[in-house]
């Protein structure tokens, strides 16, 4: 199994930018495909990017496509989120994932992921 850390929450202003990442430890980390999720007060948690093992295949939600790029770094163990031209519908508690599931297209679905970091509180005020 893996275990995941985030970091790099925090308040910032409308139009700003952040950059989380995300720190396995246990399991090679290129084993897993990394996914990363939000979750804003009262909804559920959403889909916002994926990437395989490798690093050269990505998804991303309409939501964040063209503002949010997902990478990651093996040698490291830990998953980015780079995140520009921030909205405050951008909003919440965002979470990275790792999957031993084939990455496909399939992989925006929340439960086809195994393990859950506790997530880090991403602020946009307006």
């Amino acid at each position: 199994q893996v275990q995941l850390v985030e970091s790099g929450g925090g308040l910032v202003q409308t139009g700003g930018s952040l950059r989380l990442s995300c720190a396995g430890s246990g399991r090679s980390f290129s084993d897993y495909a990394m996914g990363w999720f939000r979750q804003a007060p009262g909804k559920e948690r959403a889909f916002v990017a994926n990437m395989n093992w490798s690093g050269d295949r990505a998804r991303y939600s309409d939501s964040v496509k063209g503002r949010f790029t997902i990478s990651r770094d093996n040698a490291k163990n830990t998953v980015y989120l780079q995140m520009t031209s921030l909205k405050p519908e951008d909003t919440a508690v965002y979470y990275c994932a790792a999957t031993t599931t084939t990455y496909s297209g399939r992989l925006h679905l929340p439960e086809l992921y195994d393990y859950w970091g506790q997530g880090t509180q991403v602020t946009v005020s307006s």
